[in-house]
């Protein structure tokens, strides 16, 4: 039997001031022969009263609001009575709210919510927060956006305030980026209460992940094959002490086969702790992982079936193969104005793609495997801070990222795995937000496109669009695709010269083909004119 409570509380706070002041001056003067009388008399009352009432009930509904009115009346009369008369009103407001789960989120961690932004928990937060604190282990089924990651670090962060213990927390991810993620959430949740976070990934000198875990932070977020590498290897590094255990994307991280690596970390942690296993989907080999790292565990489901959420409007366009890339910038022109996340098959594709838009003068942006790290991360953090308006993505990036923005996913190559195909379309409708997904289904996908509906349990329409108005880009999209061929091949021969323009930005004028860029304005102003 598990029960949730949600409480907020609500204070309201009056004060009323009325101060009446009334001044009185009278002067006489009189004259008689040779002596002068003078009588000043001044009366001065003030009276002033001060009402305070505090009233505190139970609501359930949650505001900030504050509002001051000050009323300020002078009338002044002047003869030989001069009267001041001033009122002032001051009335405030002000609503205190706490969000309560059962057992108790802390009124420190309530604020960090509120800063964020939480305004109340989300499903998978109120399954799954009071079962954590009650400490037991949890399995969350949860789709993505969903707030995962608060469920599972609200309840490390309370138990951090009881016990402040160093390597207290691992976090297992399948991906880097998703790893920074989770760490930038406890940052912002723990910030106030000091909590240290390391972050042990590839891709990043070992040595200065070693001078981070010597610090013993509290928290560490890390992919399995990284972690692995340090508790073999950097002195003094164990997780003997741990008490949580978080494996987030858990089917993710057993697919890209993480398998044996989990294994050796279950091996070298205490069995006396807590684990909290969450995944989108609950697959044969999560089944297994949990019977083998989780002791008597509460299920929490939001989702328990292959879906898509309600507001997410779901096209497909049936396309010849050749004319991919046509289709893909006429439908980038007629919804501009909106962010998009277009999926490619392979690392090489994303590339292409992205350079091919940046030659037409459309902000694109590409996030693959074949990059750097900190061009991975600068590249996620151009998109969501709208500076690129087109993210062109791997299926790297198809879980767990939170990108706020995405108006439109767009499936430029459809997924072999029918599976992914939820992940990335649960990039947009996001939170309760209404999104768009268009899938390109050329004459070679029809047998996947098909297992997809099969899947998801429901017969998409098509995206409606004029192939004359298509076709009428050909001329341009066929020049800029010779573009972004010779800038490929250009990067492809830099990456055989050693240290050769490695500070080059991947998206700046040089790499982007701005040097060639099609003569003609802007691309978008061009289309809209040919139309």
């Amino acid at each position: 039997s598990l029960s949730h409570r949600l409480t907020h509380s609500l204070t309201h706070t009056h004060t009323h001031t009325l101060t009446l002041s009334h001044t009185h001056t009278n002067t006489h003067t009189l004259s008689h022969t040779d002596t002068l009388h003078t009588h000043t008399h001044t009366h001065t009352h003030t009276h002033s009263l001060t009402h305070t009432d505090t009233h505190t009930l139970s609501h359930t509904d949650t505001h900030s609001h504050t509002q001051t009115h000050t009323l300020t009346q002078t009338h002044s009369l002047s003869q030989t009575h001069t009267l001041s008369h001033r009122i002032t009103h001051s009335h405030t407001h002000r609503h205190t709210h706490s969000h309560s789960l059962s057992h108790g989120v802390t009124e420190v961690l309530c604020e960090a919510c509120d800063l964020l932004g939480w305004k109340k928990p989300t499903k998978i937060q109120i399954e799954a927060i009071p079962v954590a604190l009650e400490g037991r282990d949890v399995i969350g089924l949860a789709e993505t956006g969903s707030g995962k990651t608060g469920a599972f670090a609200l309840p490390i962060l309370q138990c951090l305030l009881a016990s402040a213990q160093r390597l207290h927390s691992l976090i297992l991810t399948p991906t880097r980026e998703l790893a920074f993620q989770i760490a930038e959430q406890f940052d912002a949740l723990g910030s106030s209460i000091g909590v240290k976070t390391a972050v042990v990934v590839g891709g990043i000198d070992m040595m200065s992940q070693a001078l981070v875990l010597a610090k013993k932070p509290h928290v560490v977020i890390a992919t399995p094959g990284r972690l692995i590498d340090h508790l073999e290897n950097t002195k003094g590094f164990n997780l003997r002490a741990l008490k949580y255990l978080v494996m987030d994307e858990a089917d993710r991280i057993l697919n890209m086969d993480f398998e044996s690596e989990v294994d050796k970390i279950l091996k070298v942690i205490p069995r006396d702790r807590r684990t909290f296993l969450f995944s989108a989907t609950m697959t044969k080999k999560v089944q297994k992982l949990q019977r083998a790292a989780l002791q008597d565990p509460v299920k929490c489901t939001v989702s328990s079936k292959y879906a898509t959420v309600d507001k997410l409007q779901q096209y497909y366009i049936f396309i010849p193969s050749k004319y991919k890339d046509c289709y893909l910038v006429s439908i980038l022109n007629e919804l501009a104005g909106n962010s998009f996340m277009v999926f490619c098959g392979t690392c090489n594709n994303a590339q292409r793609v992205a350079l091919l838009l940046r030659n037409l003068g459309i902000t694109a942006i590409p996030l693959h495997g074949q990059m750097s790290q900190n061009k991975r991360l600068g590249a996620l953090n151009k998109f969501k801070s709208k500076s690129r308006s087109v993210l062109l993505a791997t299926d790297v990036a198809s879980r767990g990222l939170d990108i706020p923005h995405v108006d439109c996913v767009i499936n430029f190559d459809i997924p072999t795995h029918s599976k992914d195909y939820i992940h990335r379309v649960g990039r947009t409708a996001r939170a309760g937000r209404s999104g768009k997904s268009i899938t390109f289904v050329t004459q070679y996908d029809v047998e996947l496109f098909q297992r997809i509906e099969a899947l998801i349990g429901k017969k998409l329409p098509a995206f409606p669009t004029q192939e004359e108005e298509v076709m009428m880009l050909l001329e341009r999209v066929s020049e800029a695709q010779r573009f972004a061929r010779i800038e490929m091949k250009e990067s492809s021969e830099k990456r055989k010269r050693p240290k050769a323009d490695e500070e080059e930005a991947d998206d700046g004028e040089q790499s982007s083909g701005v040097r060639k860029k099609i003569k003609g304005g802007s691309f978008r102003g061009r289309a809209k004119r040919g139309r």
